[in-house]
């Protein structure tokens, strides 16, 4: 994948939000989607029920800055590792900001942080805090590249 959008093209950030697993409930991420839409970011939902290796194929596929992942279920310290992993081994770990949202215990966001995950956006996080979040990390991203 090459540079950042925004610093590239001048294109809008492009994000993927996903549900991973068994975790059927959406309505906090449709919202965000909607915020980021409202916010000048383009948005892929990938929908319900995705795989780890859904959500990394789609995030190359489309070509995006951001890969923005929604949990309910508890399953984020088997999750995240494993779409980590996959990232690596297509070499494409670095080339996305990835992050997290819904709900996580407060214990596992370091290790999650130490896994690659740039940050965790709970279910408390105002939809403006997080468009003006990513907007900051893709900025982050852009200026070391």
């Amino acid at each position: 994948m090459t540079d950042v959008h925004t610093e590239r093209e001048g294109a809008p950030i492009r994000v993927l939000l996903a549900k991973v697993g068994l975790d059927g409930h959406d309505r906090g991420v449709k919202v965000v989607a909607r915020a980021l839409r409202d916010g000048g970011m383009e948005v892929v939902y990938t929908g319900l029920h995705r795989s780890p290796e859904e959500v990394v194929a789609t995030a190359i596929q489309e070509d995006v800055d951001v890969i923005g992942v929604s949990l309910l279920s508890g399953a984020h310290m088997t999750l995240f590792p494993r779409i980590i992993e996959l990232l690596k081994e297509r070499g494409v770990f670095g080339d996305y900001v990835l992050v997290a949202g819904g709900v996580m215990p407060d214990e596992d966001v370091d290790a999650l942080k130490g896994m690659g995950v740039a940050e965790i956006l709970g279910q408390d996080t105002p939809p403006d805090a997080i468009v003006s979040r990513l907007r900051e990390l893709v900025s982050m991203k852009a200026g070391a590249a």
